[in-house]
């Protein structure tokens, strides 16, 4: 980790009894041990205490982080949320009276804090004057706002934003907004507190049965639970740091985005003709000009030409595992939400089928090959139908394409091994495949349509310049995410040791 001028060493607390070493440091130093006395006071506290978010007493935590800065020493203070900031129920708007139109103020729905991002373009409603009853629902810049309502036995609420500017939402019910109390609390601190494991426990012990299969946690219940809360110098040291974390992940998350853009278009350009590769040229920024090229003219063909359909299998989940077996099982599910267009097998996690399951009469040409194609033929949206995956490296498994899958395999030597998921995955071809999607409610596929899907394909030579070069940028777009990946985990052990 690149050290901080100001905060450079990180130490984990020790074991008790043991000398805690801290010579040198001028960053973060573990907790020293308390001393006996201390710690039966503050478990006589709890065990004391009328509030029933306490934990119990053997996980009762001594009020000092694992980690913390070297010029803090004070126990933290456990205190109701509602003492340190003020914490607002949204409002029930009248959705007949809401505008479809971009207007004065847009109101901020659950949906538009999904999964924690705020998502202004999902259903927007907008508002045009409010009255004074209203107001004191306009929104502040870093305002931070919560769901408090989800699904019975989900966990999807709970979800929180920041909001970016002043006077332009307005908060709608089954919201709360928490505003820092200045000289008391730090807004930033406050947004991190809120994503801890100890808060996400008394918030989700709080939850009620509402209407129907609904469940949700009441504004007073939430103002109640009680977490431990640092001096404010304090948490202005550990919102300031963990900030700088954040910035890195916004900055890794745009470059990513600017990447997959960079994709996007050249995969515009390349598949409609407008960028060619020339054969000769070897250095990647001179590898793609403006329709110049020396490659022959791209042959038309229909999908039938160059591949064959084979039988798939139709077990379910229940028929799968991710513990042992022979034999691999490649469900239509995963390739909507998680397998990469170009599939490693030792790069997914992928499941098995359960070794009770009869697969003798499974025949030999079913079993996936290297450079077969794995089509998923139903979905709710158009935009997964007829997603597909290409078999780049089985490592000499036996694995199968299983319920709502096409298997496909090339019958020519006319095709590049990772070309065709690409080539899939361009405009013309996803138009085509959205046209041929039958259905209403879920959309789904045939072999025969599938098979009349027109293309164009380049030289084989040609094929593989367009595959090298694709895949190199996804290359960089995976490193990018692990980076993503690795430095958010990095915040998660932060946020469980600098809280209590």
């Amino acid at each position: 980790m690149a050290k901080d001028k100001k905060n450079r060493v990180f130490a984990r607390e020790e074991r008790p009894k043991q000398t805690v070493e801290t010579k040198g440091t001028d960053g973060f130093v573990p907790r020293d041990d308390k001393s006996e006395s201390s710690l039966r006071a503050e478990r006589s506290e709890a065990k004391q205490s009328p509030n029933p978010n306490h934990l119990p007493l053997k996980q009762t935590p001594a009020r000092i982080p694992e980690l913390r800065f070297k010029e803090f020493e004070e126990v933290w203070n456990l205190k109701s949320l509602s003492s340190s900031i003020d914490i607002v129920a949204g409002y029930a708007f009248k959705s007949t009276e809401m505008e479809n139109k971009p207007s004065t103020y847009q109101i901020i729905k659950m949906s538009n804090v999904y999964k924690s991002k705020l998502q202004l373009d999902r259903s927007p409603s907008y508002w045009e004057k409010i009255d004074k009853k209203q107001a004191k629902f306009l929104l502040q810049k870093k305002d931070i706002l919560l769901t408090l309502t989800g699904t019975v036995g989900k966990k999807d609420f709970g979800y929180s934003i920041v909001i970016p500017e002043d006077n332009k939402f307005l908060l709608n019910q089954r919201l709360v907004y928490m505003r820092f109390i200045e000289n008391i609390s730090d807004g930033d601190f406050i947004n991190n507190l809120i994503k801890t494991k100890r808060f996400f426990y008394f918030f989700f012990n709080e939850a009620k049965g509402g209407t129907g299969n609904q469940t949700n946690v009441g504004i007073e219940d939430l103002k109640n639970i009680k977490l431990s809360f640092p001096s404010l110098p304090e948490q202005q040291k550990i919102a300031s740091f963990l900030s700088a974390v954040d910035e890195k992940i916004q900055r890794l998350t745009k470059k990513k985005e600017l990447l997959e853009q960079y994709k996007k278009g050249v995969m515009q350009q390349l598949f409609s003709g407008k960028l060619r590769f020339k054969p000769d040229v070897i250095a990647r920024n001179e590898a793609i000009s403006p329709n110049e090229t020396n490659f022959p003219d791209w042959e038309e063909k229909i999908f039938s030409d160059l591949y064959s359909f084979h039988s798939t299998n139709s077990l379910s989940r229940d028929k799968l595992n991710y513990d042992t077996g022979l034999v691999y099982n490649i469900h239509y599910g995963d390739i909507h939400t998680k397998f990469k267009t170009a599939f490693h097998l030792n790069k997914e996690y992928i499941p098995f089928v359960n070794d009770d399951v009869d697969l003798s009469k499974i025949k030999a040409d079913s079993y996936c090959m290297q450079g077969d194609l794995v089509m998923a033929d139903a979905s709710e949206d158009y935009a997964d139908i007829g997603k597909t995956i290409e078999l780049i490296d089985l490592k000499n498994k036996l694995v199968l394409a299983g319920l709502h899958t096409f298997l496909a395999r090339p019958k020519t030597t006319q095709t590049v091994i990772g070309f065709f998921s690409f080539l899939l995955k361009s405009w013309d071809m996803r138009k085509q495949i959205m046209i041929i999607a039958q259905g209403t409610k879920v959309l789904s596929l045939s072999t025969g349509r599938v098979g009349k899907l027109k293309l164009k394909l380049p030289s084989i030579e040609e094929q593989q310049k367009i595959a090298t070069y694709l895949s190199r940028i996804d290359t960089k777009i995976e490193n990018v995410n692990q980076q993503i990946t690795q430095t958010q985990t990095f915040k998660k052990g932060l946020l469980q040791q600098m809280f209590v």
